[in-house]
């Protein structure tokens, strides 16, 4: 399997390119772009939340454990002494940090279900679906935030799968069908769950027929074409 490295920088070269496209043709606006490269890089981090040891769940975790404990603290600010304050604080980061990482090591298997093209597309509907109807940006903006989150994930199962090919005797490793899978019979039940979700989500999400007219629109792509080479190269060129 690739490592955590090859998984940033890939899905940050991927996420760039597209970003730099569709910017360019003038779906995205300036924050739109950089959101949208953000979330496709982090979206090829994703997959690998079902790893005990792997950089970006400790790296969540920590950052959801200080979330979490200013939270409380905030919430709490008012009503507690100082020293109150700091022992919240301090259980608060240590509940989620090591009770709730924990129980979530224990609950998932690397490569399970997490590491899966559904698990992922729920992420993408949902993230569509907040963006939307919860924060209500723009429709063009929310299929470009879930798109870019579900792409960066696709490339990282990609990558995973990539790196099951043994290339100097051209033969597959075992870990070979364990990234980009649609199901595994022996998590079924969860696969089940898994599909209901992705179908309600899908019932349920912001309307895509805009969203893909506006993609169809040959006047972007015309404004991209024109203004895909640089000026020297172009006067080389006529």
């Amino acid at each position: 399997m690739a490592n955590f490295n090859t998984h940033l920088n890939g899905a940050f070269a991927v996420s760039g390119i597209l970003g730099l496209t569709v910017y360019k043709a003038g779906l995205l606006n300036d924050s739109g772009f950089l959101i949208c490269v953000a979330l496709g890089t982090i979206g090829g981090l994703l997959p690998d939340l079902d790893s005990d040891n792997s950089t970006p769940i400790k790296l969540g975790f920590n950052i959801a454990s200080f979330i979490f404990a200013f939270g409380l603290v905030m919430h709490w600010r008012s009503e507690l002494s100082l020293l109150a304050l700091i022992a919240l604080w301090l259980a608060g980061y240590g509940f989620m940090r090591y009770v709730v990482f924990q129980v979530f090591t224990s609950m998932t298997v690397h490569r399970g279900v997490i590491h899966s093209v559904p698990y992922m597309a729920i992420l993408g509907l949902g993230l569509t679906y907040l963006s939307y109807y919860a924060v209500h940006n723009p429709l063009m903006a929310s299929w470009f935030y879930g798109l870019f989150l579900f792409g960066g994930a696709m490339v990282h199962l990609l990558l995973d799968e990539m790196y099951s090919v043994n290339l100097s005797g051209m033969t597959m490793k075992r870990s070979s069908g364990t990234a980009m899978k649609f199901y595994q019979h022996k998590d079924r039940w969860w696969y089940l769950i898994l599909y209901a979700l992705l179908a309600l989500l899908v019932f349920a999400a912001p309307p895509f027929a805009p969203f893909w007219e506006q993609l169809r629109d040959p006047a972007p792509w015309a404004k991209l074409k024109v203004g895909m080479l640089p000026t020297f190269i172009k006067n080389l060129l006529s």
